[in-house]
Order: structure tokens, then sequence, then C-alpha cells
């Protein structure tokens, strides 16, 4: 019964020629010569096509009749039921739909996308979107962006963690933590059933080392200026020429972060009140934020204003209708070589506040836009103690010296 390759290649009468095994050879009218896998269900004969003998083999074609004999045996023994109840055909039919789903259901990077874009607008800092941009590129995508979001199960997600949760835990710790965002925007989205793979209790937990257990995974620190050294550091600051210097004496003299001193307007400031609004747009805490001026940094202000308002910006950046990135503070300070950071000076405020000084806690918390006391608590408190808060400016204004009288580089419109 088997057949040759010369009969498979010569073969023009029209027919059915066995080959055994439930493999045919069918010549049609035409002359054209393919293979089929001939099998019975529910007592109906079924002819299953393999491919036209130009793409499959003999070789080929018998390889897959046996494959699909295989099947059959193997899922009657799984399911008890009779040889001919088992249905290739429809078998075929339900993996060609999975594939096709898979191949519409979005990504994981197309979700990652869809999720910041749901949610960056509620972000108050550039750096903060910048972060989750580099952990997907770097991290994230390259091993797992690619795959269909139902797909993303617990092994994927090790994928991405295991390989950095010892060597880098904070950037990993980081990375779990956004996938578990991501995926459970799908799930809210109804593009994936089922528990979260990348959540830590119940899961990761039992399958990577807490972070406390690592030896080198301890807090990191913003590096920050001891306060005795800071009149020194206020008096370079001041003989740098240019906004960006002045956006950082502002940030120093009002002990705010980065992306609140460098997205400030002109409509936040209220000269005659000597006050200055954050919205709660841009402060970490989602909370508005009023700040008072000390005559130090009223004085930074008008500096500012004599180079006239080109922008609504304090501080544009080369697009006049944006603010300037953080990376003008960072080169402020390797202009002054000093290895801190600009958010250190927070801390740097804290302590002077704390060891060289009798103002109350309450205030210090309150000037660094810090929460107060339990959430009853903070339902009680009518007030942010701005008028406290204005003394205890003016005295840190006045610890970080007076402004330069003499030598002193005119501002220039343009961005320093």
């Amino acid at each position: 019964m088997a057949l040759t390759a010369r009969q498979v290649a010569t073969e023009k009468r029209p027919g059915t020629y066995p080959d055994g095994g439930n493999l045919y050879l069918k010549v049609a009218k035409a002359g054209a010569r393919s293979w089929i896998f001939r099998y019975m269900l529910a007592g109906r004969r079924r002819d299953m096509g393999l491919g036209p003998i130009a793409f499959v083999s003999l070789a080929q074609a018998r390889v897959k009749a046996f494959e699909l004999r295989r099947d059959i045996w193997r899922d009657k023994q799984v399911a008890d039921l009779p040889l001919d109840q088992v249905d290739p055909i429809e078998k075929r039919k339900t993996a060609k739909a999975t594939i096709t789903i898979k191949a519409s259901t979005p990504s994981f990077a197309a979700i990652a996308d869809r999720y910041i874009a749901a949610h960056e607008s509620s972000w108050s800092s550039r750096k903060h979107q910048r972060q989750w941009r580099q952990s997907l590129d770097a991290h994230i995508n390259p091993a797992i962006g690619t795959l269909p979001i139902p797909d993303v199960d617990r092994a994927a997600v090790l994928r991405v963690l295991a390989p950095m949760w010892t060597t880098i835990p904070e950037t990993a710790s980081r990375c779990r933590g956004r996938i578990e965002a991501i995926i459970d925007y799908a799930i809210a989205s109804g593009l994936r059933e089922g528990p979260n793979p990348a959540a830590w209790k119940g899961g990761l937990q039992a399958l990577l080392p807490k972070r406390s257990s690592i030896a080198h995974a301890k807090p990191v620190h913003f590096n920050a200026l001891p306060y005795a050294d800071l009149p020194e550091f206020m008096t370079e600051l001041r003989a740098l020429p240019g906004a960006h210097a002045r956006a950082f004496e502002l940030m120093v003299l009002t002990c705010t972060r980065t992306n609140e001193v460098l997205g400030a307007k002109w409509a936040e400031i209220d000269f005659q009140a000597r006050l200055w609004t954050v919205p709660a747009s841009r402060m970490k805490g989602r909370r508005e934020h009023r700040v008072p001026l000390s005559t130090a940094a009223l004085a930074v202000l008008d500096r500012i204003k004599e180079a006239g308002r080109a922008s609504d910006y304090l501080f544009p950046g080369r697009n006049s209708n944006a603010p300037a990135s953080d990376m003008a503070l960072l080169l402020v300070l390797r202009k002054l070589g000093r290895k801190v950071t600009a958010h250190g000076f927070r801390s740097t405020f804290s302590d002077w506040v704390t060891e060289s000084t009798n103002f109350p806690t309450e205030a210090r918390e309150m000037a660094l836009a810090h929460r107060v006391g339990s959430q009853v608590e903070q339902a009680y408190r009518r007030t942010d103690m701005v008028e406290r808060r204005r003394q205890l400016m003016e005295a840190w204004a006045q610890h970080c010296g007076t402004q330069l009288s003499n030598n002193v580089h005119p501002l220039r419109a343009t961005s320093g």
C-alpha cells in the first residue's frame, strides 16, 4: 500500500491513493496533488488536508500523519473517549483561533503605554515619568514586552526580576511594583483574569528573598550638605550667573523640590502676601502647598523679574512654553564641584531646624510639605502654620547668608 516518491511525483490519474497509517495522496481532476489525513468521526469519514506535494514531501506527510494518530490516541486517553469521537480538524481550528486571539491581544508593552498615558498626568514629577520609561526600556520590556498580556505569568515576571533582585534590589523592587500596576490595569480593563503574578504577598514573597535580608540592600539617602557649610555654599552659588543658579537659590531658600521650583509660574506668586502657592498637581503629596517667601527669596524673584518675563514660567527651558529640565540644577552643582544632590538640601534644612532652633517639629514638617499627624489629626487641623513658618523661613534665610552686595553678576534672560 505504501507510495513511492516517484509515484507521488508522476501520478496524474484523478483519485485517492493510500500510503497507510491514515495518509492518502489526492490527485484532483486538474492534476493538482496534495496530502490528506483520513479518519472516522462518529461513524462518518473525514478528510483533513495536510498540504500540497510542492511544499510537503512524502516523508514529511508521513511524519504529520504519525503525529496526528498519536495526538488522537493521547486525546482519547485524556478524555476517555472512543477513537471516532476525537476530531483533529476541530482541534486545529481551535488552535488557529487561539493564535488569532493572541495576535489581536495587546502586548505587555502596549498595555504599559496605555497605563502611562492614563496616569502620567497625575504624576507630579517629570523625573518620575522618565524613571518609568527607563525601567520599562532597560529591564522589563526586553524580557516580556512582546508577550500578550494574558501570557505574562509568574515565570515571565521572574525572568525580569531574578537576575537583578540581589544585585540592584532597589531597581528590581521598583520594576516589580510597576509590572504589578500594569497587570492590575489590564485586569481592570478586562484584558486578563486571575491573580496578579507580580504581586508580592502570596506570590513572589515565597520565591524571592526579602530586600531587608540582602546584605547591601540598604536605604539610599540623598547626599546632603552639612548645615554648617551652607553659608559658604550659598556665597559660591550666588556668585554664579544665570537663571538656573537663581532657580537653585530659590529652591534652597524655600526648601522645595526640584520639580516644584522648576515648574513654578508667575501666577503662583503673590508678591503682596509674600506667598508662593504650589498647586496640588505638582506636589508629591497631591496637596496644595503654601510657601511663605522670605526677604531673601523675594530678592531672588526680583532679580528674575528684572531680566523680563518671556514666559509664564519663572525658569523656562529652550521652549518658553515649558519649564527647564532637572538637568539644569545638576549642572549648577557640577559647576560648583559639590558632591551633593539638589534634594539633599531638604535634609540640610531638616537637620538645621532640629539641631539649631526651637521651632516645633510640625513647622519643620509643614515647611517640607510632609503630612503631619494621623489622618484624624489632619482632618481636625485647620491651619498650615503659614505665619509661624514665615518666621522659620526668615531664620533659615539668615542662616543661608545675606545676598551678595558686590561683584554680583547680572541675571541673563536666557537660561543659565
